[in-house]
């Protein structure tokens, strides 16, 4: 069966967001957008966090999330610059870039600790396509300051086998489940390019790197889309896709950042706004 995209849970608002994007959700997922409606057709994204706990924004003031402009969450992200995040193509592709917002300094979302911020300029990997192909990469440069830490761009050295990982986001706790309110995460480790290889065909050790458990369990879901895999303060993946959510056998697939830094870092300078 082929991996499929977790989805952005504004995709999952169905209709209206079918045109927009599509981005797997159900048995493989790549993340994206999640509102409240139905998930797009042919979609396979379904990102979330599985598995884990409360995270604290103290520890990790670099997590963000996206919402559309009705203030539905629907992807994660995580700070590069004062002026840029760093999120999941297919969530940049979402949603027309007037229609979004980051959200930073806001650990529950029913709250309105933080900044909320518009979007000035999306820069999108050229070679994207599709989650399952690679290039799963985009970069917002927002409308004024970030007043947070960013996260560090790892390089080639951040990436040993079994090393423990930390995903972040506010997906769903489970496969079609509920939402969470709260920043979660779930500590996983990462897996050798070969198993990565034997769980997924399209598994491109240049551009994407897996985590996850043998017998699964522990996961990013649906509306984890964009979100940040990172060691310590480091930033190494950044949601993509995945089969379901935390199946066994199952990792889930994030874009490789160190193949990808220079290009982040230099779509990240406020210089390169018109």
């Amino acid at each position: 069966m082929p991996a499929k995209f977790r989805r952005p849970l504004l995709l999952a608002v169905g209709a209206l967001l079918a045109t927009a994007v599509a981005v797997p959700v159900g048995s493989a997922w790549a993340a994206g957008p999640e509102s409240a409606a139905p998930s797009a057709p042919g979609s396979h994204a379904e990102p979330r966090i599985v598995g884990g706990s409360e995270s604290s924004l103290a520890d990790h003031p670099y997590a963000v999330y996206l919402t559309d402009e009705n203030g539905s969450q629907f992807c994660g992200a995580v700070i590069v610059s004062p002026s840029a995040v760093a999120t999941a193509a297919h969530c940049a592709k979402a949603l027309p870039a007037s229609s979004v917002r980051v959200v930073a300094g806001r650990q529950d979302k029913r709250t309105d600790d933080g900044v909320e911020l518009a979007v000035a300029r999306v820069w999108v990997d050229p070679d994207y396509t599709d989650p399952t192909k690679g290039a799963d990469v985009a970069v917002l440069t927002v409308r004024g300051r970030l007043p947070y830490r960013a996260a560090k761009l790892a390089d080639k050295t951040a990436y040993r086998d079994g090393a423990q990982a930390t995903v972040l986001g506010w997906g769903r706790l489970s496969e079609g489940g509920q939402r969470s309110d709260v920043l979660r995460s779930v500590d996983v480790p990462l897996v050798s390019d070969s198993g990565c290889k034997t769980a997924y065909d399209s598994y491109d050790a240049s551009s994407m790197v897996c985590a996850g458990y043998p017998e699964g369990g522990k996961d990013a879901c649906q509306g984890d889309s964009g979100g940040p895999l990172v060691i310590g303060d480091t930033l190494i993946g950044i949601v993509s896709f995945g089969d379901g959510c935390a199946k066994a056998g199952k990792p889930g697939v994030y874009t490789r950042v160190s193949t990808y830094a220079s290009d982040i870092e230099a779509q990240s300078q406020p210089r390169l706004l018109g």
